[in-house]
């Protein structure tokens, strides 16, 4: 079982990044993911991250298309590669509808078209080809200078079959944030199947992001989980999302809605037994990587909390995984 862990904040120092840095290096987990921060930019803090001695790898899970052109997304994605000697995981998105309309003067009337001319083009750019494209929201006529440096893997961002579908024809990962397990099952890997087929290559892998809340005198899972995904839980495709996996959305009582991811098992809480049956159901589902995310926790409780939980949960995982690795003989 892949265990990897999300820096639950957007930084405004690079060593504030260092102590979950650690945990990676220590062995607790497999890579540190970030998602897009409007503070410190998500690329430079882990490059920060990399020159202050974190031998580890990296992903972004997801970086915004408006606020990059392409070019530069490669740019940055193979920078980070070659910075910290490890393959590197570029999670793309294409972020609320109100942000892009604000980054760009309009909307993309066709969401899926602009996430595929941007991936085709960063695609190609790190495959070392002259990119000639001259599509309806990104055009490219150019190359990277040759760089050799560990491998990129593109990642999406997928909440609904569409864009799995997509994700299967021209991703390498699909990344999912607060999709319950058994709609990942269901309604996303099929997806992902048929969009994989369609191209004739490998489905691609399925990193999990999954909010967590570990027991703790006086802690209330629920609000430590609200204040997790509110902003998220207001958002209407993430709404769309959760209605179509059977959890309706009370923008009226959103903690209704949390205790409601709590009773679903899409977010993990509760002791360790709980949160690590809650991360088989995710792996059981077809996930490949689950990322631990503390967000919850960071905003209720802090940094040490946050440490805390990774630390404890993340080291459980690990042990029953070699447990299990070791009666397989």
């Amino acid at each position: 079982m892949a265990i990897s862990i999300l820096l639950p904040f957007m930084p405004t120092e690079g060593k504030e990044i260092l102590p979950f840095t650690n945990l990676i290096q220590e062995g607790a987990a497999e890579r540190l993911w970030t998602g897009q921060s409007l503070m410190l930019e998500p690329h430079t803090a882990l490059a920060y991250a990399a020159g202050a001695g974190a031998n580890i790898p990296f992903g972004t899970s997801v970086t915004l298309l408006p606020l990059r052109h392409p070019f530069q997304a490669a740019l940055q994605a193979r920078s980070l590669a070659a910075l910290s000697g490890h393959p590197f995981v570029a999670g793309l998105g294409t972020g609320p509808r109100p942000f892009v309309q604000a980054l760009r003067g309009s909307t993309y009337a066709s969401p899926l078209g602009a996430v595929r001319e941007y991936t085709t083009i960063v695609r190609r750019l790190l495959a070392g080809e002259t990119v000639e494209l001259a599509g309806d929201y990104y055009g490219m006529h150019g190359a990277l200078p040759p760089l050799e440096t560990p491998p990129v893997q593109l990642g999406l961002g997928v909440l609904r079959p569409k864009m799995a579908e997509l994700a299967g024809q021209i991703a390498d990962v699909a990344i999912t944030w607060l999709t319950p397990p058994g709609y990942l099952a269901r309604t996303l890997l099929p997806a992902l199947t048929r969009g994989a087929e369609r191209e004739q290559r490998p489905r691609p892998k399925v990193t999990a992001v999954v909010h967590v809340s570990l027991d703790a005198p006086r802690r209330e899972h629920a609000r430590v989980i609200l204040a997790a995904t509110h902003a998220h839980l207001q958002a209407p495709h993430y709404q769309a999302m959760l209605r179509l996996a059977g959890i309706p959305v009370d923008p009226h009582d959103l903690l209704a809605t949390a205790t409601r991811l709590i009773s679903s098992g899409t977010v993990a809480v509760g002791s360790i037994d709980d949160i690590l049956r809650t991360v088989r159901a995710y792996y059981a589902a077809g996930a490949d990587e689950v990322v631990l995310n503390t967000i919850g926790l960071q905003t209720v409780n802090g940094t040490a909390a946050s440490l805390s939980a990774l630390n404890a949960v993340a080291h459980a995982v690990r042990a029953e995984a070699a447990v299990m690795e070791e009666s397989r003989g």
